[in-house]
């Protein structure tokens, strides 16, 4: 990925009939610039990620979008309006779960639902189906402060959804989830983008973003240097395949004698050929000893942000990857 490269991917909608629309923002705390010159847009209905290492602006950049904090410059449009100064009409549009959400601890989980959903002027009903859509129904009547923590993240969750918005910003949803609750999350989430609600999502779980998310950008030091899907995203970055060979199948010194082999590691009991011709040296290692055992793995979007981060092999100086439709303090 040495040099810059431009994607063919395409927004959901243009950007007059797009959700957000963000030309320019910058955002700094004293001597630090959370948000460095960010444009992008998303469209209505898309399912948007924001990926980025802690510091690299996300949160700010989120809140920008949300109207909690306003932009030094540079514009921003939600459903067609302003958030900022503080937009009240667009609160009952919008739907927000933050990585510190607050809670009635004092209530049950269904008085507190039911109170902010009292709050958007939803009903009853409307919270109660909302608890059994995120797996709290048997926990109703506990209080919120004898939840656990996946459950609070759950009703928090709940909360952001309870009032059937338009649009919904989730910032690190299953932090605090296990592996089974995570993916009952992404069936909500799917079901949630297949009735045309647009979702801005940030996570640190880069599985969940591939498997999740229409298109994905990617933010290093306030910057974007990757907006595309993650398809075409992990395409572009021409990763290496990676096979995994039983290592007393055979020598690393043999490994790194097979035809199309760019380099061999030992990992885990493992021998490692990581190569891009990956149909030639499966053909070369079925011939010296069978396939039994032999794994094989693929580039995926974790390969492609830890180079363009820096915590993998990049450079100091990171490809910029965009799609052809758009050119921290906390994080």
């Amino acid at each position: 990925m040495s040099e810059a490269r431009t994607m063919a991917s395409v927004p959901h909608e243009t950007a007059t009939g797009a959700a957000i629309v963000v030309e320019d923002v910058r955002k700094r705390y004293g001597d630090r610039q959370a948000v460095d010159g960010v444009s992008l847009q998303v469209g209505r209905g898309e399912f948007f990620g924001l990926l980025g290492p802690n510091g690299a602006g996300k949160t700010t950049l989120v809140e920008i979008m949300e109207g909690l904090r306003q932009a030094d410059s540079g514009t921003v449009s939600v459903l067609g309006e302003s958030p900022w100064p503080r937009n009240v009409a667009l609160l009952p549009r919008l739907g927000v779960q933050t990585q510190s959400s607050a809670f009635f601890v004092r209530q049950t989980a269904r008085e507190h639902l039911r109170t902010v959903a009292a709050l958007y002027g939803a009903s009853r009903a409307d919270a109660d189906s909302t608890l059994g859509t995120v797996g709290l129904a048997d926990q109703r009547d506990v209080m919120v402060e004898n939840l656990s923590g996946g459950q609070r993240q759950r009703l928090a969750i709940a909360s952001a959804l309870v009032h059937g918005p338009e649009l919904i910003f989730l910032d690190e949803p299953t932090a605090a989830l296990d592996p089974q609750a995570r993916r009952d999350l992404w069936k909500v989430l799917r079901e949630l983008k297949s009735e045309g609600r647009t979702i801005v999502y940030t996570t640190h779980h880069l599985d969940e973003a591939e498997a999740l998310c229409d298109r994905v950008a990617i933010l290093v030091a306030g910057s974007v240097v990757a907006l595309d899907s993650p398809h075409h995203l992990v395409t572009a970055a021409g990763a290496p395949t990676r096979l995994l060979i039983p290592a007393e199948r055979m020598s690393q010194e043999d490994a790194a004698a097979i035809p199309g082999v760019d380099r061999v590691t030992e990992q885990g009991g493992s021998l490692v050929l990581e190569t891009a011709e990956s149909g030639k040296v499966l053909q070369a290692v079925d011939a010296l000893g069978g396939l039994d055992g032999v794994q094989t793995r693929t580039a995926t979007l974790e390969d492609v942000y830890l180079e363009l981060t820096g915590t993998g092999t990049a450079t100091d100086n990171p490809t910029v990857i965009t799609d052809t439709n758009d050119t921290e303090q906390q994080g």
